[in-house]
Formats: C-alpha cells, sequence, structure tokens
C-alpha cells in the first residue's frame, strides 16, 4: 500500500515537473492596447502585464514578452492564413497570447483559449450633449439648481427687506397719528414679482430707502432676465437639441450625426453578420457612408470632435469616458463576449490556466486590475455635463451688488426714523428714549 502511494506520488510530481518545465521561458506575445499593455520606457505595464505576473506567481513558470510584429490580434487572410496573436500562436512563434483577444468559435478552432478573464459587450460612446434626454422642465436649463435657489433666497430677502423699511422709515407710514403702514409682507413680495416680469405693482415705495431698494431690485431683476433669455435661446437654436441617443435603435433612426466602428474588426463583423434588423441598418448606414475609422483612438478622436459615436467594446470605451470627461457610454450593451488566453491546440498549460483565472475571479484581484487600471479622472463630470447652465459664481457681482443695496436701503430706513424721532422730540420737547419707549414722559415745557 505504501509502495503503492509512492508511486502515486512520484508519478503527479513528474507530471508537475514536467509542465512546469515545458512552461519555463514561455514566449508569450501581446499587443499594444491601452491600458491592457503600455510602454513605460523599455519596460511594459499594463491590465494584461499584470495578469500575467499573477498567473506566473501562481503556476510557477516563467515568461519573455514580446509585442506582435504585425500588431494585429488575429484575422485570416484572403489566402486563408492566420495574421497577428493567433499566427504567432499556430506556427509555433509563441506560447500564449495574453492580451484582450475576444473569445471566437473561429478562432477557437485553431487554437485553445482559456476561460475569459474579462467579460465585455458591444457598445457606442458621444459627446454628453448628444446623450442628454429631452427635459420637461427645459425652461429650467439656462439656470443651474444652485442658480434657481440663489435666486429664490435673493427674492425672499428683498421681500422681507421692502416690508421691514415699509415698518421703519415714517414717510411709509399712512398716517403718523395712527402709525399704520402702507407696505405690507403681502404687498412687499407681490411688489417685487411685478419687477420680476417687467410690469410694476403700485403702490410704489416713497421713502427714499424703499426706492433705492426698489431700485437695485428693478436693475437686479432687468439683468437676471436678460441672462435667463441670452441662455435660454443658446439652447433653444443648439443644432443638436432635438437630438437623444440612449440606444442603437436611437442611433439606428436618425441621420444627424454619423457613426462607426473600427475597420475590418469583430465588432463590423458581429454587424455585418447580423439578422437584427437595428444592427443591419447601423451595417448598412457604415457602408453606405464609410464611416468606419482604423483604429479605437480615431474613434475617439471624431467623438471628442462631436457629431459622432464611436461603437466598439464596452470595456475600451469605460476607458475612454474615464479619460475624457465630455464623453459618456450608452447604457445598452448589445453581443457579449469574453477576452481569453490563447494558447497552442493541446497545450497542458490551458487547464492550468482557467482554473487560476477563476481563481484570480473568485478572490476578487481580477476586480483589483480593472479598478486599478480604469480608474476615472473625471470627479467632476456631472460638473461638466451641466456647465453650460449658469451658476451663481457667474452671476457673483450681480447678487453682491442686490446685497450692498438692500444693507444701505435698510440702514437709510433707520436714519430716516432717527431723525424723524429727533425732529418729533425738539418739537414736542420729549426725549428720543421717551418715543421709542412709548412711555408717557413728562414734558419739559411744564416746568
Amino acid at each position: 500500500m505504501k509502495g503503492y502511494m509512492s508511486l502515486v506520488v512520484c508519478l503527479a510530481a513528474l507530471t508537475a515537473c514536467s509542465i512546469t518545465a515545458d512552461a519555463k521561458d514561455l514566449s508569450i506575445t501581446t499587443i499594444k492596447d491601452d491600458p491592457y499593455t503600455m510602454s513605460r520606457g523599455p519596460e511594459l505595464e499594463g491590465y494584461c502585464v499584470d495578469l500575467l505576473a499573477m498567473l506566473s506567481k501562481k503556476l510557477g513558470f516563467k515568461y519573455k514578452l514580446h509585442l506582435v510584429k504585425d500588431n494585429r490580434y488575429g484575422a485570416m487572410d484572403s489566402s486563408g492564413n492566420w495574421q497577428g496573436m493567433i499566427g504567432e500562436i499556430i506556427k509555433g512563434e509563441a506560447d500564449l497570447a495574453v492580451a484582450p483577444l475576444t473569445l471566437t468559435a473561429v478562432r477557437e478552432q485553431v487554437v485553445d483559449m482559456t476561460t475569459p478573464f474579462m467579460q465585455t459587450g458591444l457598445g457606442f460612446i458621444l459627446h454628453k450633449d448628444l446623450a442628454s434626454e429631452e427635459s420637461t422642465f427645459s425652461l429650467m436649463s439656462p439656470f443651474s439648481t444652485n442658480m434657481w435657489v440663489g435666486v429664490l433666497i435673493a427674492f425672499l430677502l428683498t421681500g422681507l427687506c421692502m416690508f421691514l423699511v415699509g415698518r421703519v422709515s415714517p414717510t411709509e407710514w399712512a398716517e403718523s397719528d395712527t402709525e399704520e403702514h402702507n407696505f405690507t409682507l403681502l404687498h412687499s413680495f407681490w411688489y417685487i414679482t411685478g419687477a420680476l416680469t417687467l410690469q410694476g405693482a403700485g403702490p410704489h415705495p416713497k421713502a427714499l430707502s424703499g426706492r433705492l431698494i426698489s431700485a437695485i431690485w428693478w436693475l437686479f431683476a432687468i439683468l437676471l432676465l436678460a441672462c435667463y433669455f441670452g441662455n435660454f435661446n443658446i439652447a433653444l437654436h443648439s443644432s443638436n437639441k432635438h437630438i437623444s441617443i440612449m440606444s442603437f435603435e436611437d442611433l439606428a433612426n436618425q441621420d444627424v450625426i454619423d457613426y462607426g466602428t473600427v475597420e475590418s474588426g469583430s465588432t463590423m463583423m458581429f454587424f455585418k453578420y447580423s439578422n437584427n434588423p437595428v444592427y443591419r441598418r447601423i451595417y448598412q448606414h457604415m457602408e453606405r457612408k464609410k464611416s468606419y475609422v482604423q483604429s479605437m483612438e480615431e474613434g475617439v478622436r471624431r467623438t471628442q470632435e462631436g457629431n459622432f459615436a464611436f461603437i466598439g467594446e464596452a470595456v475600451s470605451l469605460d476607458l475612454a469616458v474615464a479619460r475624457y470627461c465630455k464623453l459618456t457610454r450608452s447604457q445598452e450593451v448589445i453581443g457579449m463576449r469574453g477576452y481569453a488566453i490563447a494558447a497552442p491546440l493541446g497545450s497542458p498549460l490551458v487547464k492550468n490556466l482557467t482554473i487560476a483565472i477563476l481563481q484570480l475571479s473568485e478572490s476578487g484581484e481580477l476586480t483589483y486590475l480593472r479598478d486599478k487600471w480604469w480608474a476615472s479622472s473625471c470627479m467632476g463630470a456631472d460638473r461638466a455635463q451641466t456647465s453650460e447652465a449658469l451658476q451663481p459664481s457667474d452671476l457673483r457681482g450681480l447678487f453682491v451688488l442686490l446685497g450692498l443695496g438692500l444693507a444701505v436701503g435698510l440702514l437709510l430706513a433707520v436714519i430716516e426714523l432717527l431723525s424723524r424721532a429727533r425732529n418729533q422730540a425738539k418739537d414736542g420737547k420729549k426725549s428720543t428714549t421717551c418715543l421709542f419707549s412709548g412711555l408717557d414722559c413728562m414734558d419739559f415745557s411744564e416746568i
């Protein structure tokens, strides 16, 4: 029994050593594709480089990494020969291809591929202005939310100041004997509302303090309305005002903006051979307009310039969105697919690599790599999306002018009250303190 167990252990050890020996100094091919593999001086870095290091540590093999000679992923030419990384695997020039290689039925026939280390699908990116939905409250769009809050606060403060001036300033008292006041709180707000509609609402203030606040508020209202209608006119006459593209069907049903994908890529082939009528229309449009691009970089650049939507694999588009804050990706993702590692047919490494990839996925290491290399630099993306709406900082001077006008108006009202009290004190030979306190003070003429 002991001899049998020893034999099993020896065979297992020999098998492991054989696989490890075969896997030592593996020749691995990859392709430059941000952020999977990038140059950093003489070294390479990126998601696939880190993934390869993890797999090497887990399985215990050494490797030499090189870039594919023809800078292609893997496609069959007209003569039936495979090019790119798949071609190097078939020709024996590489033991593994570690790159964002899409797992397809055609490739699976000529090479062995592991379980996908990343799942993705097809989406499209476009400028955020083209992806914005039509709002029922588009009349509010010239001002941001903070701006509307600022206008409301200014309205309430001005109405309150008008009311206080009407109470404090003696000129606003209807009858000095009864000390009734002309400006009630309701009338104060009604008066400044009339100014906002450029109509006015009487009676008008009689005191200098009330007239000053009234003039400042009218100036504030006119300039505010000028900014509102100016910004609203720009939004109203925007060439993209009726465009709202949220899905592939929206993209296919409009002719205002152009769209395309990488020529002769797997994405183009998906639309070419699809039986879905929407996807067929998209392919026919790209064929008719010849709107293909030669690389993803060109597609992203054209999208940034506007009036173009680039169709590609969602995981790569997410990187572009993370780096260029004016872009957004469609929520709809179609044609789900996965990226896998390719090896020669019958390679004993495929099984071990598949198990290692699953272990990395279950332990969260693949998620960590995704977060590391897809980190977004668009912390102010929401702010950028609403940058056309006026912010309170854009009209800071106007709010400061209104605040100073209200403060000066209240100060004048207090001065008017003090002046009136002083004059009454002189006429009645009573102290100013007695007039304010309402006490029955002694008349100095009776002494």
